[in-house]
């Protein structure tokens, strides 16, 4: 029998055919590839992270999420920004509050309302009003935190204090110190690391913004607030601290590790830190034998409570990807923020849970009960009044503007006084802000 002959145009075209068939299930079979930036190395959070990714993954089998650390905070934002010009952006990065405004001008991010409409309604409005510029939501709310003062409640009693009652205000603290003082030669009264993020708090619970134009939320900031009565109010207020022998720390600036291992150790009295130590402190506290006490920030005599500002991070789309690995991306960011994960991320690791249902259940599980130490850090947030202050400064140069504020309370800690160095303090910021600016061409 005679076969038909080909000739080699027509093979051409079958080969052809046949190589874009094999491509094309190929592609199909392959999952779409989402790498997850994030800065959490150690077992506990890590662990979840990869647990979550795990999940998601298995219920989607068409998306495959890979979660990647990238050192710290400031590292992974400047690793994704670098990526992202270089045209390999990953599609979903944690960025911490202070590099929100640095993300946003960087241009490599996409606001994740763009991507998709979603109500957002459930997220907890105090945490969401932080990533919201010009009407927009830039990025879901993961892991969220504010400051809180702990106590060693028999410590206070050893004092002869009331431990049911912790000091509110300043005046309170410092009345409470000089009692804890007299009755504990062996331990300080306080201690908390030498953070611009607490200057930051106080200055929002006083009602004043820590830039001008709105926090740098209605316009561009274009100076400081750092020579204000009320940031007058904070820098005194530590120097009295430590001018009357109640405050204790490490010496090094921002190091609230340090602080917390003096508190662990019964050094110290009261604590004041994030509420994301509390998993960290409840255990300490279990391990020390005494009964930890959980109170709201302490704040300036007179001044009504405004509330705090969220920190923290969230988590930011990139731009340069296919919209089918963006919607992946944000897909994967609703689930790892869902109402049953974050319930579990707070139980494991004391950070908010971000949405109005998990508290909900929270309470209903009886977890957030009048006792539970939880308890406070939710009022204080949930409490909070929305307005300029405590919606949370917003400018590019906010990381090295920290550092500044840092070196000022460290001045008035070595004696200076507090006039010049919150002036000195406040020019250095400003041209921090307006050297910003310039790079901008604003």
């Amino acid at each position: 029998m005679n076969r038909p002959t080909l000739n080699r145009p027509t093979l051409n075209r079958l080969t052809l055919a046949l190589a874009l068939s094999c491509y094309a299930s190929s592609a199909l079979a392959e999952p779409l590839t989402v790498e997850f930036w994030h800065i959490f190395g150690d077992a506990k959070r890590k662990g979840f992270i990869d647990q979550k990714a795990a999940e998601f993954n298995a219920k989607n089998p068409d998306i495959k999420v890979v979660p990647v650390v990238k050192g710290n905070y400031s590292e992974n934002l400047q690793a994704a920004i670098l990526a992202s010009r270089q045209g390999q952006p990953p599609a979903l990065v944690q960025v911490f509050d202070v590099g929100t405004q640095l993300a946003a001008d960087s241009g490599v991010f996409q606001p994740v309302g763009n991507v998709e409409k979603t109500d957002y309604g459930d997220y907890l409005k105090p945490v969401l009003d932080y990533y919201t510029l010009q009407g927009k939501i830039n990025s879901l709310p993961f892991n969220s935190s504010s400051p809180v003062l702990y106590a060693n409640r028999d410590l206070i009693k050893k004092a002869g204090l009331n431990d049911g009652a912790l000091p509110a205000t300043y005046g309170a603290l410092l009345r409470s110190c000089a009692k804890i003082k007299a009755a504990l030669p062996d331990a300080k009264c306080i201690t908390f690391g030498a953070s611009s993020w607490f200057v930051e708090q106080w200055m929002a619970e006083q009602g004043t913004t820590l830039v001008n134009n709105g926090n740098g939320r209605a316009a561009r900031a274009t100076e400081s607030n750092l020579d204000s009565p009320a940031a007058k109010n904070i820098f005194s207020f530590i120097k009295k601290l430590n001018d009357g022998g109640f405050y204790s720390f490490t010496g090094k600036l921002d190091d609230g590790a340090g602080s917390a291992a003096i508190f662990t150790a019964q050094k110290s009295v009261f604590l004041i830190s994030s509420t994301a130590d509390l998993g960290n402190q409840l255990d300490a506290a279990k391990q020390g034998s005494y009964r930890l006490g959980v109170g709201l920030l302490p704040i300036q005599d007179g001044s009504a409570r405004n509330g705090v500002v969220i920190g923290g991070a969230s988590l930011w789309i990139a731009k340069g990807i296919p919209d089918n690995v963006a919607d992946a991306a944000r897909t994967f960011a609703l689930f790892m923020t869902n109402t049953a994960n974050m319930k579990e991320w707070h139980k494991l690791t004391g950070y908010y849970p971000v949405r109005k249902s998990s508290v909900s259940e929270l309470r209903k599980e009886g977890w957030l009960d009048s006792a539970a130490p939880q308890t406070v850090a939710f009022r204080q947030l949930l409490n909070t009044k929305a307005s300029p202050a405590t919606a949370g400064a917003l400018f590019g140069g906010l990381l090295p503007a920290r550092q500044i504020i840092q070196e000022g309370l460290q001045k008035v800690l070595q004696g200076q006084d507090v006039d010049s160095v919150t002036r000195d303090t406040k020019a250095q910021v400003d041209k921090v802000i307006s050297d910003y600016n310039k790079s901008l061409g604003k």
